[in-house]
This record gives C-alpha cells, structure tokens and sequence, in this order.
C-alpha cells in the first residue's frame, strides 16, 4: 500500500473540508432562498361590489394562508373591472381571481400567467324575466333583452345558447347593451326590458326585491346536460414569475383556496358575517345566492387531469364558437 505524506494528508483533509463547506454553505443558502421565497407576501385582489369579497375576507380572517404555508397581504380593492384585469396583465399584482376565460384569452395572447384552480361553475350566469314574461330564451324572439355585451360572459352566454338551442340572443332579440351586471336586472324590475342577462348575485338582488321574477336560463345546468361536465366560471390564476420563483406557491395557494370554499360551503353564515359589508351585498342576499345553488362554490384543480379535461372541454367549446384562438395547451395549467 502506497504511503501518503503528511503534507498530503493535510492537504487532502483541507479540500474534504472545503468541500463540504461549500456544499453545505450551498445548501444553507438554497434552504434560506426557499424560506425567504415562502415568506414573501403575495399581493392579490378583489372586485367590489361582488362575491370575491367573500373569497379573500375569509381567507384572511381564517388565517389560511399562513396554515398552507403562504403570506397574502391586504388585498387591492378594486371598482373597475378592466383596471382589475389590466394591472394582473401588467404584473402590479400577483395572484388574480377571475373569469377563467378571461384568463385563457390572456395566456393565448402572450401574457405570462397559469391557471391554478376553478372556484365557481357557470351556475351564476342566468337570463330571467318577470313573472308573467317568458318562460324559455327562445320565447324572447323579437324582445328586449338587456346584458352587458362588451363582457366575456355575454359571448360565453351567446355562444352557448347557439350551440345548445339554436338560437342566436344576439340577432334573434333587440340587445340592450348595458355599463355593469347590475344594470340588466334594474332594467326589467323598470319595465324596460322583457329579459336579463347576468350573474349573481346581481340575479338574488332582484329575486329579492321582485320575489315573482324567474330565472329561464341557466348556464351551468344547460352546459352540464350537454357536456356532463361543469363549465368553469371564477377560478385564480398566478403571475409566471411567481411560480417560477417559488415552485412549491402554485400546491400551497391551490390547497388554501380548496381550504377557504370548503370552509364557506360548511359555514355560509359565518362566512358571511366575515365578508359582512365589504361585499357591497346584503347578506341575506348572498345566502340566497349560495342556498339556491347558482353561486356554487367548487374547487377544481388544475393539478388534476380530471381538472384540466375539464378546462379543456371548455377551450375547445369557447374555440368552436371563436372565442378563443386555438386550443390551451399544457403550459396554461399551473
């Protein structure tokens, strides 16, 4: 066996040493990126008046960002529903939560963000009438219908009713274009539309005030008969980046917000009390909203196959019908 000098010795122990200092000191600063990454605040959002109030509100007041390891901040309150969308595409907040269509037609044109989960179906979009009205979309041929038209709910709403009973809202009805989902119902409480176009809880704010007004159309139930699928209306979305820094933040915010809807469904009441009158809604009117089953709560991840079919089924719809360029592909899925 050959011998080894002291000289070597020592100088073999001092490179061991080095060694694994560097790789622990590496170690130490991954570990530390890691921790530093999960303690950064997330800055998010909310629209006002509307239910995403709830949403963020009970989140905060549960403390369930911090039990899944994240740290939202005060969200952003937001009046003007372009402004909310137009600072998540300008990266002046983090975490969104929105129409997933609106999120779709954003990604295919280039901005840097993934889907991470659905919240809400397509229950919440309604056409109702008044009592003595129609009882059926096609028995509106020829009447007033008020919607607001330059939103991707009245094109998902249009294209739907297309494909589905044949016929077309758009030419088959005088479209009342109106500024805000509120608008369409106040219309037809007025007399002055024969239908509306909306979502809730604006369709709860009239059933309260005019209990014999009747929803005639449903487009979560119509979409489900057809498809045996849910079509997604609200879900979240995160900035690139931000997923890119920290990969573990998509499974943390999924599980949190999985965690919040299912805490709502058990508990409305505590939930809204929470949200009490930062939701700009009466609370007696959000819990009509939740019991009638229209504003429907459902976490749908995205980390799932089943989740992203889902998501899928819905693309290819919104294709078909031009409402989307092409189809999602993978790199949309958080």
């Amino acid at each position: 066996m050959p011998s080894i000098n002291i000289q070597s010795r020592r100088s073999f122990l001092a490179l061991s040493l080095g060694t694994a200092a560097v790789a622990g000191g590496a170690l130490s600063a991954a570990s530390l990126a890691r921790a530093q990454a999960q303690a950064a605040t997330l800055k998010w959002a909310n629209l006002a008046p509307g239910f995403t109030t709830l949403v963020t509100d009970y989140m905060i007041a549960k403390g369930l960002d911090k039990a899944n390891g994240l740290t939202l901040g005060k969200p952003i309150s937001y009046t003007t529903v372009s402004t909310y969308y137009n600072d998540f595409v300008a990266g002046n907040y983090d975490v969104c939560i929105g129409s997933w269509d609106t999120f779709a037609a954003r990604y295919l044109a280039g901005v840097p963000l993934q889907y991470v989960c659905s919240i809400t179906t397509a229950n919440m979009i309604n056409i109702m009438a008044p009592g003595g009205g129609a009882t059926t979309v096609k028995a509106l041929e020829g009447k007033t219908l008020a919607a607001p038209q330059s939103t991707g709910t009245y094109r998902m709403m249009r294209a739907l009713i297309k494909e589905l009973e044949g016929f077309d809202i758009e030419t088959s009805t005088k479209v009342q274009n109106v500024d805000n989902p509120a608008a369409p119902v106040t219309l037809v409480m007025a007399n002055r539309a024969d239908a509306a176009l909306s979502w809730e809880p604006n369709i709860s704010v009239g059933l309260k005030k005019v209990p014999d007004m009747k929803v005639i159309y449903n487009a979560g139930d119509s979409y489900r008969k057809k498809f045996n699928l849910d079509l997604p209306y609200f879900g979240v979305a995160i900035r690139k980046e931000v997923a890119a820094r920290d990969p573990g933040v998509v499974a943390r915010l999924n599980k949190a917000f999985a965690d919040c809807l299912t805490g709502i469904t058990r508990n409305v009441e505590e939930a809204v009390e929470i949200a009490g009158a930062n939701s700009g809604i009466p609370a007696d009117v959000l819990r009509v909203a939740i019991a009638s089953g229209r504003l429907q709560f459902k976490h749908v991840s995205t980390a799932d196959e089943a989740g992203k079919q889902t998501l899928r089924v819905a693309g290819d719809f919104l294709v078909r019908n031009g409402l989307l360029p092409r189809a999602l592909d993978n790199g949309f899925f958080a």
